[in-house]
């Protein structure tokens, strides 16, 4: 289709800044992104949408309008539902690049173009297809004629003789087709997952081809439209969060039609998982308001009142309110640059749903916070019951990561993930100790070898949990032969051994955290660990010895 067409049609909302000269200009598809720099996902041709976060001065604008014009984008629509009209420098940069600049106004949903968009481009590229994209659309809505990507999915399958199946990037299915054919096992998923964050994290651009045996698939990335400033500092965060369509077949065997209609379907699709993260959002506040409550040490009268008000929106009809785990998540990137908690917590909102579930809606069901590089998940338990033990049934750190550990590290080749679990609780008295159970628990995980680790609470009992009760001359000795050579050597020379011990374990053994939290440069923490590795005899690289200087410290 035409920009001119776009122009002319009023639902749309498009007003023309710049550009007259271009609009017969042919659009090949369309692209929303706030990134600062989108050229990875352009293959030519595009109507890119954009809120204008990646903008923060006047300067940002030339740049990111050489990137567009460098890609071969149509021309760009900018959005005035945030940030008001569009500035004047990004209106002279498309002009001095002679791209096309249009402003959608505020009250016409990026959404609402995408799918026009896809629509037409669709229609007259693919003849006869626009039929089932218009069906696919159909499908998409809300509403009870609506019926979700599993729709999309069967008719892919009854047009155009394709089995796909949509995934998370943990591995989970959550929709496939329910016509006849066997089932995608769930050892596939993860593999496809695994192969698709492991292709996605060399930079090449999608659908990337995986054969399994004699079966090839092409994997086509699902990425929402709105997307944060944050993404353009870090797109690790966005390729752990994308959901991805698996297709049985070998695209680069297709003509450029299919691939733009099936791009179509995966901008449609990214319409329902647009929908689903903004339900999220009450959710994520919830937790982020009982969070802090917890922290701050707030009246269990005034913890309590806030859980009422989660437990409905949680578990809709349940009576009263339920029992509550903690889960704690950290996402830490070798380099140490940036937070993870933004991508701890959409990761721990994947993590926790059963892996045997289908479908988007059993995340419904998890209150995320984050903070820093730490995500905190409240995890309501209606029906916590006594197993054969006599101990209360829950969230199990050894199988929480059992489906999602090797494509998940795939997807962590620089980085890692770490979880702790509380035990259950019963009221809002018990929140703040399952806080620092879970703490506690994901510190023993990161301890561990490995991308991807868990803890328990069970797990703490032989040690966190018990140190109270260790006798005093027991504590002592412990201590005494672990720390004192530390303090003497501190006392004679001011060396803050004990200082720099207590932060090397409590950033988990980062080298580069650690020196930047002591603001030292990380030779001098080198030697630091050196010499406390020499005065004690100990090796902080070992596992048993972390826990026994973590105890030490405890205990002291």
């Amino acid at each position: 289709m035409r920009l001119r067409a776009l122009l002319d049609t009023d639902a749309l909302g498009l007003k023309l800044l710049g550009g007259e000269d271009e609009l017969d200009r042919t659009v090949r598809g369309v692209m929303t992104t706030d990134l600062r720099d989108p050229s990875r996902y352009l293959s030519g041709g595009e109507l890119v949408l954009s809120g204008l976060a990646w903008r923060r001065d006047a300067a940002d604008s030339e740049p990111f309008v050489r990137i567009l014009v460098r890609a071969g984008v149509a021309a760009l629509a900018a959005g005035e539902a945030e940030l008001g009209p569009v500035p004047d420098d990004l209106v002279v940069a498309c002009a001095r690049h002679r791209l096309p600049l249009f402003a959608v106004n505020e009250s016409v949903a990026f959404a609402t173009i995408t799918e026009h968009v896809v629509r037409q481009v669709s229609g007259e590229r693919a003849g006869d297809l626009a039929a089932v994209v218009e069906r696919h659309r159909r499908m998409m809505t809300a509403g009870p004629a609506g019926g979700g990507p599993d729709v999309v999915l069967d008719l892919l399958g009854s047009d155009l003789d394709l089995r796909a199946w949509l995934l998370s990037p943990t591995g989970r299915l959550i929709a496939g087709p329910k016509v006849a054919g066997p089932a995608l096992p769930a050892d596939v998923c993860a593999r496809l997952a695994a192969e698709h964050l492991a292709a996605a994290r060399t930079g090449r651009r999608g659908p990337h081809r995986v054969a399994l045996g004699p079966t090839t698939y092409s994997l086509f990335p699902i990425r929402g439209g709105g997307r944060s400033p944050r993404d353009a500092r870090d797109v690790r965060e966005t390729l752990l969060s994308d959901w991805l369509l698996a297709v049985e077949a070998d695209a680069g065997e297709w003509p450029e039609e299919r691939l733009d209609l099936l791009q179509g379907v995966t901008q449609l699709i990214a319409v329902e998982r647009d929908r689903r993260d903004a339900a999220r959002t009450v959710r994520r506040r919830l937790a982020q308001e009982v969070l802090e409550l917890v922290q701050s040490g707030a009246a269990p009268a005034e913890i309590a009142a806030r859980l009422r008000v989660a437990a409905p929106v949680l578990l809709p009809g349940l009576g009263a309110a339920p029992h509550w785990q903690v889960v704690v998540a950290r996402v830490e990137w070798d380099d140490g640059e940036n937070e993870g908690g933004p991508i701890a917590q959409s990761l721990l909102e994947e993590i926790l749903v059963d892996p045997h579930s289908t479908g988007p809606e059993p995340s419904d069901r998890i209150a995320v916070a984050h903070t820093g590089d730490e995500a905190v998940a409240l995890v309501p338990l209606p029906a916590v019951s006594a197993g054969h033990d006599g101990s209360e049934t829950g969230i199990l750190a050894d199988t929480l990561l059992e489906a999602v550990r090797d494509p998940l590290s795939a997807g962590l080749d620089d980085g890692r993930l770490t979880l702790g679990v509380s035990a259950a609780v019963h009221s809002a008295e018990g929140l703040r100790g399952a806080l620092e159970e879970a703490r506690h628990a994901r510190r023993v995980a990161a301890a561990r070898t490995g991308r991807v680790c868990a803890a328990g609470h069970q797990e703490l009992a032989s040690h966190v949990l018990l140190l109270p009760f260790v006798p005093d001359d027991v504590r002592r000795a412990f201590t005494a032969r672990l720390l004192d050579p530390l303090r003497d050597y501190d006392r004679r020379h001011r060396a803050e051994l004990i200082p720099t011990l207590e932060a090397f374990l409590d950033c988990d053994g980062s080298w580069t955290r650690c020196a930047t939290r002591l603001h030292l440069h990380v030779n001098t923490l080198r030697y630091r660990v050196g010499r406390i590795e020499q005065l004690t005899g100990r090796d902080l690289s070992r596992l048993e010895d972390k826990l026994d200087f973590f105890l030490a410290l405890r205990m002291s």
